[in-house]
């Protein structure tokens, strides 16, 4: 692989450099030291990654042996039921090598019952869950155990599950008798699993070329332990802890080649449930193109960084100086990232294997679940048009009112976090938020679909850097869709979540813009109107 950094201040980086190289920092993870964060015992029950490509050989045969007989047998549809670590890996290999591999990663009852509906025949539900508990994930298995009991084909005939050793999940792919079950490494930490099974199986058994990724993995592995500036790893992390240093925190990543399609994604998993805790981190904005970068009149808060070749037509540029290109195969980019990660959370002081503020969004979502209502019978304080405001963060009583006051909330170097609980393919045209909300809040903006963006940028939301302001967005249900065996649906499940990520933000002092869209195509248009009223770049209000 290639990497190549574009850094403002020469003598930082190489001080920076000289201290990680000191503490044989790549080489100590290599050996799966868990002392270089000060023994934590989330470090030292999670490092297990570092390895995978040099474990792998068996699993490749499995997943080859198990392509092979559900091809015997028909079974051409692959959906995935996972979330965060267990889906955006898979993902990116499908895509990259252009297979299908339905990804089912939400909890919109429209979303969810268009994937049950789509070939079910000749589909097979992979599971996975490291938990085993996931309760996305349980609540799609229970819906599609039911559609498939409903054409008299026997549930655990067409699931697979992917869990690690000892869970529910375990118990009951063993107890039904799914089709196959996978145990995965429990040293292995959910987003850093892309070369384990949780990766592997559901893109293999998709049509990846899982053994190439793997390959390209292990032969980049002996550059990513050396202790010296050819270990591009270590220079990127190098780069990270410095910028971070100097403020400089929000990671802009540009996907520049379609071979490297979606990668940005799982990138942005990794970076901001590892990095941003304890106040700290570094967050990942994902741009559609390296034209879209926005840097013109940005803060100089931000890096900037071309997943792939150089694009020819972008002028390019951080204003920070801070600015990077990667290229490489997909297999060392995964592993590329990995260890890159683990030493930018070494530099920044920061323990990258735990995510201490995930568990409260969940909690509060299962509160609101065994509420009387819901969580879906709230009161909003004002309606206009399409749109419900259901949260706003002063006194405002119209929407663009709403807008202007969420986004005055924002520090010159913060940022605007959208939230969409919508269909992340029917409601697709929401991503078109995040650079108009840019635009006219004048800061980097992240967009991420719930409950998705739970398993990702969520643990940055409520533990990272304590400069953002949020923007969520919730519909009014096209359909519902029951979850068999409980008192919920998806409709009461995808509210609940939203609402209890926004009370965790409330209580965490972060400003939350709550809008509930009556009708999803016209009130996003509602809001694209509102948001392109308010005049750009002049609406962060704190230094």
């Amino acid at each position: 692989m290639k990497l190549s950094l574009s850094v403002p201040v020469e003598e930082e980086f190489d001080a920076e450099a000289a201290r990680l190289i000191d503490a044989r920092l790549a080489s100590r993870l290599s050996e799966k030291d868990a002392e270089l964060f000060d023994g934590a015992a989330d470090a030292a029950d999670r490092m297990g990654w570092v390895d995978l490509p040099q474990q792998a050989a068996e699993l490749l045969d499995e997943i080859e042996s198990l392509r092979a007989r559900l091809q015997e047998q028909g079974l051409r549809t692959i959906s995935l039921a996972g979330m965060g670590g267990s889906s955006l890996a898979p993902e990116v290999m499908a895509q990259t090598a252009d297979v299908r591999l339905e990804i089912v990663d939400s909890t919109d009852p429209n979303q969810v019952a268009e994937a049950i509906g789509t070939d079910l025949e000749h589909t097979v539900l992979i599971i996975a869950s490291k938990s085993g508990t996931t309760v996305e994930t349980d609540s799609i298995r229970r819906s599609f155990a039911a559609a498939f009991e409903e054409i008299d084909i026997d549930p655990a005939s067409r699931m697979i599950a992917i869990t690690d050793p000892g869970t529910e999940l375990e118990t009951l792919a063993a107890d039904q008798g799914f089709l196959a079950t996978f145990l995965a490494d429990p040293t292995v930490g959910g987003r850093f699993s892309a070369l384990s099974a949780f990766g592997l199986v559901p893109a293999g058994l998709a049509g990846a070329d899982v053994r190439g990724i793997v390959a390209e993995a292990a032969e980049a592995a002996a550059d990513l332990s050396i202790d010296n500036l050819d270990n591009p790893a270590l220079r990127f992390g190098a780069w990270l802890s410095i910028a971070h240093a100097r403020t400089t925190e929000k990671l802009v990543l540009a996907e520049t080649s379609p071979q490297l399609d979606g990668l940005g994604a799982w990138v942005e998993q990794l970076v901001a449930e590892s990095l941003g805790k304890d106040g700290q981190g570094i967050l990942p904005v994902v741009v559609d193109s390296p034209a879209e970068i926005g840097f013109s009149d940005a803060r100089a808060d931000a890096l900037l960084c071309l997943l792939g070749p150089s694009a020819e037509d972008a002028e390019l540029g951080a204003p920070s100086g801070f600015e990077a290109t990667i290229t490489g195969e997909l297999g060392e980019l995964f592993l590329f990232w990995e260890f890159a990660t683990a030493i930018a959370g070494y530099g920044i002081g920061v323990n990258p294997f735990d995510q201490p503020d995930v568990e409260a969004a969940k909690a509060q979502a299962r509160h609101l679940l065994d509420g009387p209502d819901s969580g879906t019978s709230e009161q909003a304080r004002f309606r206009e048009g399409n749109i419900d405001v259901l949260e706003v963060v002063d006194e405002a009583t119209d929407l663009v009112g709403a807008l202007q006051e969420l986004f005055s909330q924002v520090d010159e170097y913060g940022y605007v976090g959208i939230q969409a609980y919508l269909d992340r393919i029917a409601d697709a045209e929401a991503e078109g938020l995040r650079p108009l909300v840019s635009t006219h809040a004048g800061v980097q903006t992240t967009f991420g679909f719930g409950p998705r963006y739970l398993h990702s940028t969520g643990q940055y939301h409520k533990g990272g850097h304590p400069n953002g302001v949020f923007l969520q967005i919730t519909g009014e249900a096209r359909t519902d869709l029951s979850v068999p065996g409980r008192d919920f649906g998806f409709a009461q499940l995808q509210r609940a979540q939203a609402a209890g990520d926004a009370a965790v933000l409330i209580e965490k002092g972060r400003p939350v813009l709550r809008l509930h869209l009556l009708d999803r195509a016209c009130g996003l248009e509602q809001l694209r109107e509102a948001v392109g009223s308010i005049s750009p770049h002049h609406h962060y209000g704190h230094d």
